[in-house]
Order: structure tokens, then C-alpha cells, then sequence
């Protein structure tokens, strides 16, 4: 009898279009599920009977209790390498193997640049007005070129970020704990004396670090209140990395121009939630990694994954946690 695959959160319902999956055939049964669970007794019901579950990035925490109460799961797959979502303890604990795939990045860099030119620009409100017959211009843009652009973190992500942001004439300037002037020099980018100066100086500021224990709460109300009033903060990187009381407060209160945010401590945000009232937010539904080269790359290599583990051969096998 075949073993059963449930694919979880596929929400664009692309999943089983953007692989071959009938390289299984014989082998495994999926199943697509298009709705997010959000009780974990309705998830167990579900997934009870499932022997593989492949899950996208940290839609779907797997926790040591809800892997408890999956005694059929054998392999567990993420999109990516990295999971802070996956208790990989627990995992290991239960004899559940867990694999991840390849992820590329260009995706995240060219979300982080669109909400910054759709903050600097107003388009989206521009763009609401235009088709609701609503006034003929009501904004006054920011111009790019001149303006400074602090990068809290200057990885892979953040350089490449610097290199546009150097092409459309902005000064950039970077800080993270690790950052050395040599490394900041190498990508054309000033090393901030301290993390309290790039946020004095910047007038733009956007966030590519990974979450740790470090990192969690790194820009809080002390760094609200030390920022430009015509401050704008981006954040595509995960929500925890800002403290997100003191954004609420710094956006309501005018403290500060605007964010755009791609991340956010739930997801999905409650329909309440206050981010989805604030006129100067501009919010895109963690969508960083949701382009079509990102998911033939998952889903394909997630067959991969199917494949070697029961070859009993596992590849890209993820042991070491991450907060």
C-alpha cells in the first residue's frame, strides 16, 4: 500500500502544478490541502493517517506536541534549510526524519525594494484614489537619490539590497553585531559607528537578519524614539526581530512616517489586528519567498527529499535547530 504525503498551506493552489509529483506514483499518495489550520486538534484529525507532510516555511509550527499526536509521520519536509517553526528535538526524538530544499533569494530582495518604492511613492493609496475617482494627486513622493539607507544586517540579502539602493543614488550605511568595517567596505557600504547611529542617520531603514536570541527585540522603543520623524522602517525578514508593541505605538502615534512589512508575529494576521487599520503600513501577506522559480525549486526537491528517504538514503536532513 502506498505511503500518504500531505502537502500543507497551499494556499495558491499550485502545488501539484509546479512539480511531478507522478514520480511517486505507486509509491505515495498526496494530498493538497489549500486552507491554513489554525486548531491543532483539526490539524491531527487531518494529518492522523499522513506517513510524509511537506509544509511552507513556518506557516504550520511543528511542535513537540503536535508530533506526539502524529504517530503515522515519518518524514517531515520545509521549504528551505532553516525552520525556527519545527521543534527538530522532538523530531529527532520521535524517529522523524526531517529535510529541507534549496531557496533563493532574489525573491526576498525585490519584495524589500518594492515596498520601498511603494512607501516612497505612495502608490498604493495613489493607486486607490485613481480608481475610485478619488483627488488627482494627494501625495508629495520622496525622492530616493540622497537619501540614506541603514541595512541592519549585511548578509547575503542586505548586500544585495545595498547594491540597489547604491544604483538609485542612496547613501547606505550598515550595522550588525558581527559587521567589520572590511566586510562593509567590500560592498560599498559605510559600517555605522553603533546600531543607534545608523538609526539616527537613516532615513530609510530595513532589516535582513536571522532571528535569534540575539537578534529578537533588537529595535525596540529606545530605537523608535531615536529615529527620524520621516523614518521609514521595512522589515522582510521575521517579525520578532522588531518589538512590535513599540512599532504600533511609533506608527499610531506618528512618531514615524511609515513600514513596509512583509512579516508578523501571527500568520496569518488577525482580521482585527491593528496593522490592518494603520494608514502609513504598507503589509504584503509574508510573500518574500512566494514567487514561481521559489516554489518549482520546493515542491521539486521536496519529491527529491520522497524519493531518497525511501531509498533510505535521506538528503538535505536538517539537525540543528534555529530560534
Amino acid at each position: 500500500m502506498p505511503l500518504r504525503c500531505a502537502i500543507l498551506d497551499d494556499y495558491q493552489r499550485v502545488a501539484l502544478s509546479l512539480a511531478d509529483w507522478s514520480a511517486l506514483t505507486g509509491q505515495v499518495d498526496v494530498t493538497a490541502f489549500q486552507h491554513h489550520f489554525t486548531d491543532e486538534d483539526a490539524l491531527v484529525e487531518a494529518l492522523k493517517e499522513f506517513d510524509i507532510v511537506v509544509i511552507m516555511r513556518e506557516r504550520t509550527p511543528f511542535t513537540a506536541s503536535l508530533m506526539a499526536r502524529l504517530p503515522a509521520l515519518k518524514l517531515l519536509i520545509t521549504s528551505g534549510m532553516r525552520n525556527a517553526s519545527i521543534d527538530l528535538a522532538a523530531a529527532k526524538a520521535r524517529g522523524i526524519t526531517v529535510c529541507g530544499t534549496a531557496s533563493n533569494s532574489d525573491p526576498a530582495i525585490e519584495l524589500t525594494w518594492a515596498l520601498i518604492l511603494g512607501l516612497a511613492r505612495q502608490v498604493v493609496p495613489e493607486n486607490s484614489a485613481f480608481r475610485h475617482n478619488g483627488p488627482w494627486q494627494s501625495s508629495l513622493g520622496v525622492t530616493l537619490a540622497g537619501k540614506t539607507l541603514g541595512i541592519i544586517g549585511l548578509g547575503k540579502i542586505g548586500t544585495r539590497v545595498a547594491n540597489i539602493a547604491q544604483a538609485f543614488g542612496m547613501k547606505v550605511i550598515a550595522w550588525s553585531q558581527n559587521l567589520t568595517s572590511e566586510r562593509a567596505n567590500a560592498a560599498g557600504v559605510t559600517l555605522a559607528s553603533s546600531k543607534q547611529a545608523l538609526i539616527k542617520d537613516s532615513d530609510f531603514i530595513s532589516v535582513h537578519l536571522v532571528l535569534s536570541e540575539r537578534t529578537a527585540g533588537l529595535i525596540g522603543k529606545s530605537e523608535f524614539e531615536l529615529m527620524k520623524p520621516n523614518v521609514f522602517v521595512i522589515n522582510t525578514s521575521r517579525a520578532s526581530i522588531i518589538d512590535q508593541a513599540a512599532m504600533f505605538d511609533a506608527l499610531s502615534s506618528g512618531r514615524i512616517a511609515g513600514a513596509g512589512l512583509d512579516v508578523f508575529d501571527v500568520e496569518p494576521l488577525p482580521a482585527t489586528h491593528i496593522l490592518r487599520a494603520l494608514p502609513n503600513v504598507l503589509a504584503t501577506p509574508h510573500l518574500g519567498y512566494v514567487t514561481d522559480t521559489n516554489y518549482q525549486v520546493y515542491y521539486s526537491e521536496a519529491i527529491e527529499d520522497i524519493q531518497a528517504f525511501l531509498s533510505g538514503k535521506p538528503i538535505r536532513v536538517l539537525e540543528k535547530s534555529h530560534v
